[in-house]
């Protein structure tokens, strides 16, 4: 599953360790193509600070401007009055392993890294680890010393320094009972540097196009004694810098800060840089930084498509006869699962092991709902109190292994504190025990567990489709929000924002039918779960119906082909030889979009397509033949779109 080598690198100047100018004592890191540098520096005010260049053709641009380094801990600060101690020798790292879930199933990755060694005024070490690979940068803080004592980190002064140009950056929410931090609108391509509507500030991930460059801030290697950051609100001349979470948060259960005995790491704060926006969509950076695979064997973990009776029917859960016909439409459709969703145990009619049994009986695995609480919220959706302590959630993986219950959908953390943090990757562990896969819900954004654990199949960390039965704003801002969601929260991981709706909940659908069909492909999640009502998708024409029986969920590559946030967006994703494409118009208004097939293998291809008909609810089928990097050109009517399907002649 991973190969890691560690290499001593080659003396060259781009890897140096030693100061490039005495004077301003500057150190460097660049990556292995040598287009991205990132140079740190230690000005006369002895503090910390780095930037990151990109360099293309002999020219360089400055993507990061100078921006402020630093970390406090309870005992001590380390942003000030820094003396440098030691370099370590750069290192190559290269990196080969396997995804179950994600936009690429095998990733060979490789980087630079240097290890440099400060001091604070009171002699104390920190450690600043920065590496390099050819799509961004990364870095972190350490501790090295031993010490058996508790510290505290209570602040970090980093910074993201960016130059002019537009953000689709997501207000980070106020929590309340019901809502986490992370289901807002992303802000469609403001001015970098404006200010937060919302005090708490900006959510990670943040994309960013500056000039003919695209960044995106966000972080990985989350570990239980750690915080999940964010952004504050000021972005004063476009320095965002980091926040801990909100002490409300989690009913201001627990600390905000980081504890831990010493030696003691940060996550790393990632920047993904390119040129191009489909190397940000396409990029794995993100796993790349996260610890390696825990699990002795995964194989028990089977990523699926799954329907889901909650949407159409929130009291559906809590009605044995009502969960059948989706039962069935699994069944029918080849999904491999069914969700059930809160309340299940008040279920009128029925109970559980008689769905359980009905769906084995079908062929269909079953997937259940649980509160997370605890005292960290007071959500009365049941069955709440199971997960949040060690021994009743045991026996509770337990008894479902023995039901043969395939996985837990888990709900409402509201919180990105130190103490989440842990339960949620305890409730990943101890399901892992017990080969249950897990999908969490009002929740934080994937930082690379699914790496490590790889039974976390799918997060939320979205406003998704849900919304439509409870946002009148949602079905205006849908269309162009789901543009923007592929290069920034699908960026970092699988994504449950529970897609391909044809039937209205409370608000309506303004996106096309071959819209809301584009979704399966646009976006990536390890479970899919298919939202709509039974028949929105029995009463589907028999070119769409067989598109969502057959479209993968598992890709073994993934392309961005065309498309700017807010505006469009088409992807390409690749199962064994096959490719399956999904395209969406988030504008109101008609477009013809033509784009070029150079993501095909050569030789000649079959192509089923499936795009808008005459109105928003209707389809239109055709097949077609064309060779690789051929161009195609296909009409979307507003908020509208296509899919297509690739096979080789």
């Amino acid at each position: 599953m991973k190969n890691l080598l560690i290499l001593g690198a080659v003396a060259m100047i781009m890897l140096s360790c030693q100061p490039e100018d005495k004077k301003n004592n500057a150190w460097q890191v660049s990556s292995p193509d040598s287009h991205l540098k990132m140079i740190v520096s230690l000005n006369d005010s002895s503090e910390l600070t780095y930037q990151v260049l990109s360099i293309k053709e002999d020219k360089s641009t400055i993507v990061i401007e100078e921006s402020p380094l630093g970390i406090s801990r309870n005992d001590q600060a380390f942003s000030r009055g820094i003396t440098f101690v030691n370099a370590e020798k750069a290192q190559s790292i290269k990196d080969d392993y396997t995804l179950l879930t994600g936009k690429k199933t095998d990733i060979s990755s490789e980087a630079n890294e240097v290890v440099l060694t400060f001091a604070n005024q009171q002699a104390t070490e920190m450690q600043l680890i920065m590496r390099a690979y050819n799509d961004g940068v990364a870095f972190k803080y350490r501790f090295p010393e031993d010490n058996e004592q508790t510290f505290e980190i209570t602040d970090e002064s980093t910074g993201f320094n960016l130059p002019e140009g537009k953000a689709w950056i997501q207000p980070y929410d106020t929590v309340t009972k019901y809502t986490p931090a992370y289901e807002r609108y992303f802000q469609n391509g403001i001015d970098i540097g404006n200010t937060s509507p919302v005090s708490n500030g900006w959510c990670f991930p943040a994309l960013f196009n500056i000039g003919d460059h695209w960044v995106l801030l966000t972080e990985a290697g989350l570990t239980s004694s750690f915080y999940g950051a964010h952004l504050k609100a000021d972005a004063p001349g476009g320095l965002y810098s980091i926040r801990l979470p909100m002490p409300s948060e989690a009913m201001g259960k627990g600390d905000i800060g980081a504890e831990s005995f010493l030696p003691m790491a940060t996550l790393w704060r990632v920047i993904m840089i390119s040129t191009d926006l489909g190397d940000i969509v396409e990029s794995n950076l993100v796993t790349n930084l996260a610890p390696e695979l825990q699990l002795n064997n995964p194989d028990w973990i089977l990523p699926g498509k799954a329907s889901w009776s909650w949407w159409s029917d929130h009291d559906s859960p809590q009605n044995y006869e009502e969960m059948l016909p989706f039962i069935d439409l699994s069944a029918e459709m080849g999904w491999k699962y069914f969700l059930v969703d809160a309340n299940w145990n008040i279920m009128k009619g029925g109970n559980i092991e008689q769905i359980i049994n009905y769906a084995n009986e079908k062929g269909v695995d079953i997937l259940m709902w649980y509160n997370s609480a605890g005292p960290h919220n007071t959500v009365e959706e049941q069955p709440r109190d199971i997960m949040y302590m060690p021994d009743t959630r045991k026996a509770e993986f337990k008894k479902l292994q023995e039901w043969g219950v395939k996985g837990i959908k888990v709900d409402f953390f509201q919180s990105d504190k130190p103490f989440i943090m842990q339960l949620c990757l305890d409730i990943i562990k101890d399901a892992a025990d017990y080969e249950i896969m897990v999908n969490f819900h009002g929740c934080t954004i994937p930082r690379g567990w699914s790496r490590t654990y790889p039974n976390l199949v799918t997060s939320e960390s979205v406003r998704g489709a849900e919304v439509y039965s409870f946002g009148s704003e949602y079905p205006e801002y849908a269309p162009w929000h789901n543009t923007i969601l592929p290069a920034t929260r699908n960026v970092i991981g699988s994504m449950d924002y529970t897609p391909v709706t044809f039937t209205d909940q409370q608000y309506p659908h303004l996106t096309t039918y071959a819209h809301e069909l584009a979704l399966s492909v646009v976006f990536e999640s390890g479970i899919q779960h298919f939202a709509d009502a039974v028949e929105g998708y029995t009463q589907l024409p028999e070119g769409p119906k067989e598109f969502l029986k057959n479209v993968p969920v598992v890709w073994d590559e993934t392309q961005y082909v065309k498309g700017m946030p807010g505006k469009d967006m088409i992807i390409a994703r690749r199962k064994g030889s096959d490719w399956y494409l999904g395209a969406i118009n988030g504008e109101n208004m008609n477009k013809t979009i033509s784009f070029n097939l150079d993501f095909l293998n050569n030789g000649n291809w079959q192509i089923k397509i499936i795009s808008d008909g005459d109105d928003s609810q209707s389809f239109t089928t055709k097949d077609k033949t064309a060779k690789a990097s051929s161009e195609l050109s296909v009409k979307m009517l507003p908020y509208g779109g296509f899919v297509m399907h690739f096979s080789e002649k």
